[in-house]
């Protein structure tokens, strides 16, 4: 006997059209985020309690991402895979750290950000929930959704292009911001969290890079995230400075030490990601070709 497949329904089909998935999972997601910063918003006097929404709306984000991605895209959502996930989020973590505490040290080393001394060991508890939520959220919808749809659909270079543009636009929201802040973003940030799904082909190292870059910003250095309001952290400090080293009020983000500390990153994991064969050519030049899993 031949065996027939089933042909994919009318309606499947449609769901499954690249500009569809994208406005459905991305509106998803979208939610996810903005429950997750309204519910924080409720409970803002209580860290224990955010840190609860936080941790929860994530996994519930995490949970709906990966159902639509194996029941509507038909995909085996290998991005979310768990076996590497301790580990690429550990290193994610501890790299996004580190190019944080680079940026400080350069501005030490220039005068301009002062050490006045440490707050209690309690102080380091506040970042947690704001750091899990962006770092967790934002990589689902910016990574996740806007970057692995489109460069599916039109290669990786315009999917760099575009998600990058989003990402360093959504900050336009933000206090503090502006087009240059969201262009700075759009680049350092834009490009090291492109290249960093890249080379893995999984969201937890760009997660890593994205929550410990955040923590340590305001838990540890005290410094503005995106131009939201200043939160005392462990260390206690003193910025005075030109706006273009500090990043002024909108924080370290925006100045050029940021830029060139994360794009040279960046780009350093974007040609990984490209040796490896993870790179997604344009429509016309694919003839067949599928990433490196």
């Amino acid at each position: 006997m031949n065996d027939v497949s089933t042909p994919t329904p009318l309606w499947l089909r449609v769901l499954r059209y690249p500009l569809v998935r994208l406005l459905l999972l991305g509106f998803l997601m979208l939610q996810a985020l903005g429950h997750s910063n309204y519910y924080m918003g409720l409970v803002a006097d209580s860290p224990g309690a955010k840190i609860a929404v936080a941790v929860g709306m994530s996994l519930l984000a995490l949970i709906v991402y990966a159902a639509f991605g194996r029941w509507v895209e038909g995909r085996s959502v290998s991005d979310l895979a768990l076996r590497p996930a301790a580990r690429e989020l550990a290193i994610g973590l501890a790299v996004g750290a580190m190019l944080y505490s680079t940026c400080i040290l350069v501005l030490v080393l220039a005068g301009i950000y002062r050490i006045d001394g440490l707050n209690p060991l309690s102080y380091l508890v506040p970042g947690i929930a704001m750091a899990v939520s962006a770092g967790f959220l934002e990589e689902l919808l910016f990574r996740g959704v806007l970057f692995r749809i489109v460069e599916e659909w039109l290669g990786s270079w315009i999917s760099i292009v575009v998600s990058s543009l989003f990402f360093g636009l959504a900050h336009l929201m933000n206090p503090e911001a502006t087009l240059s802040s969201a262009l700075f973003i759009s680049v350092e940030a834009g490009l090291l969290l492109a290249a960093a799904y890249m080379l893995t082909r999984r969201l937890w190292l760009g997660i890593g890079f994205h929550v410990g870059w955040n923590y340590v910003q305001t838990a540890v250095y005290s410094g503005a995230v995106s131009g939201t309001a200043v939160e005392p952290g462990l260390i206690r400090n003193t910025i005075e400075g030109p706006a273009l080293l500090s990043g002024g009020s909108f924080g370290v983000e925006a100045s050029i030490v940021a830029f060139v500390v994360c794009t040279t990153t960046g780009i350093v994991l974007l040609r990984m990601a490209i040796k490896r064969g993870h790179f997604v050519p344009s429509p016309w030049r694919r003839a067949g070709h599928r990433p490196s899993a």
